[in-house]
């Protein structure tokens, strides 16, 4: 039985060639990783800076739509009917500036589009930090399938070899996940 382990260089290569596809798969889900990880931080940076943008639209548009109202306590102290017509037509460009940075679809800076973008910037953001979570876990299945085709070698249990191959599938269906579906599965 022992000389059968010394002669089985044909499963030894096996095992290797399994090896170098494995470490193959664990480089490609390693720069996945890092390029989901990448993507997250960006649309993560994008979203808050547009949810700061809306911040400042919205305190700008209070204090707007405040010097309207003011202005009502102004015209009502005035007789005089030109300082009056004046100050009607602050107030309408006023109102109208408040009303613009409530919806502007041209320039996509009204309050309503800069929330929607930063919707859509935290969408991709959470759709990036699913992808890394997918290949960190397909990067962690090839390594201790590589533990284990090594293992065989080394003991020569064929069973190691299996798993192997098993937690190899693992890492690649997880992969795939990554790329084609990231939120399929939450972990």
């Amino acid at each position: 039985m022992a000389g059968h382990h010394h002669g089985d260089h044909g499963g030894d290569k096996r095992i290797a060639l399994l090896i170098a596809i494995l470490a193959l798969f664990l480089a490609i889900a390693e720069t996945g990783a890092k390029s989901a990880q990448t993507e997250a931080i960006s649309r993560n940076v994008e979203a808050a800076n547009l949810w700061a943008f809306f911040q400042a639209r919205t305190i700008r548009q209070t204090v707007v739509r405040t010097a309207a109202e003011e202005a009502e306590l102004e015209k009502a102290a005035r007789a005089d009917a030109a300082a009056i017509a004046a100050i009607e037509r602050q107030q309408q460009a006023w109102r109208s500036t408040a009303d613009r940075w409530e919806s502007e679809p041209s320039s996509g800076e009204g309050r309503r589009e800069l929330s929607a973008r930063a919707r859509a910037a935290e969408a991709k953001r959470d759709r990036s930090m699913a992808a890394y979570h997918n290949y960190e876990y397909a990067s962690a299945a090839f390594q201790v399938a590589i533990v284990l085709a090594s293992a065989s070698i080394i003991t020569a249990v064929p069973l190691l070899a299996l798993g192997s191959v098993g937690l190899g599938v693992v890492g690649v269906t997880l992969a795939g996940l990554g790329f084609f579906a990231p939120e399929l599965v939450h972990f």
